[in-house]
């Protein structure tokens, strides 16, 4: 990686609330924290993204949004990480988000699960050649116009975000917490 994040010691303001969060939660801090925190305005500007996008979807659509988005670009990074976050959040076990890793088409997710993540998935992967169609599966799932703008939005924003690190070569780094099972269902999209 060629760009020089702050240094722990010099953090202040955003960048030391950002260090700190993985510190507690993790005991160290994520190289991809660390690249963040070198333009905090734009990380502080992702996280308003992020607060003003989960509330009329949940966490649990949020985070199916952001997998398959994940896995449509083939993020390493993002996949382990949301895959921890669905952990955390109870929005599956570790047995379903496994099967969901692996094939989300064949895990007992809900029809409407399934649509997020195929959703947010071919947005990943083939968004000029999205049509009203796509957006009909979400709401013949019972989504809400607003719904539906902000699973687009989550997808999107894990676009961003992904594509940052992938671009900036940002090191992967063990995600504590996800079992090595899991962890090869997270990554089986990635190879």
């Amino acid at each position: 990686m060629i760009v020089e994040p702050p240094a722990e010691s010099d953090a202040t303001g955003h960048v030391a609330d950002m260090y700190a969060g993985d510190i507690k939660t993790d005991g160290f801090v994520f190289a991809y924290t660390r690249v963040m925190a070198i333009n905090p305005e734009a990380h502080e500007a992702f996280e308003a993204l992020i607060r003003a996008i989960v509330p009329s979807i949940g966490v649990r659509t949020y985070e199916l949004a952001t997998l398959g988005a994940a896995r449509g670009i083939r993020s390493r990074h993002c996949l382990l990480a949301h895959g921890r976050k669905t952990l955390r959040a109870a929005a599956m076990d570790e047995e379903q988000l496994q099967r969901a890793a692996v094939d989300y088409r064949d895990a007992d997710l809900s029809p409407a699960d399934v649509a997020v993540m195929a959703y947010a998935e071919k947005m990943s992967t083939d968004a000029a050649g999205m049509t009203d169609a796509d957006s009909q599966s979400l709401r013949d799932h019972g989504f809400t116009d607003r719904q539906i703008v902000d699973i687009t939005l989550a997808a999107g924003a894990r676009n961003y975000f992904s594509r940052s690190l992938q671009a900036l070569a940002v090191p992967l780094e063990d995600v504590p917490g996800l079992s090595p099972e899991l962890v090869d269902a997270l990554l089986s999209p990635t190879r």
